[in-house]
């Protein structure tokens, strides 16, 4: 598993580990293999998505405070 991979990547190989799984064909061996890359790509994903949520806050937060320096600007031009 690379750290390369993208979320959707990981997502369909998530998606193909539970069918696997799902499947009861593994053996108990291959099972556990399975889970254990599945564990991995879970925690790739959940980081992903944080990265994701920690840049949309920052944007967010500077689109707020940009706005609302703009509408200060705007209201002291007005009572001028």
């Amino acid at each position: 598993m690379e750290n390369t991979m993208t979320f959707e990547q990981a997502m369909t190989r998530l998606e193909e580990i539970v069918s696997l799984l799902d499947s009861g064909k593994c053996t108990l061996d291959d099972s556990l293999k399975l889970f254990e890359e599945g564990t991995k790509l879970t925690a790739l994903c959940a980081g992903q998505l944080k990265t994701a949520e920690q840049k949309i806050v920052k944007l967010t937060d500077a689109a707020k405070e940009e706005f609302s320096d703009r509408l200060g600007e705007d209201m002291g031009e007005q009572l001028s």
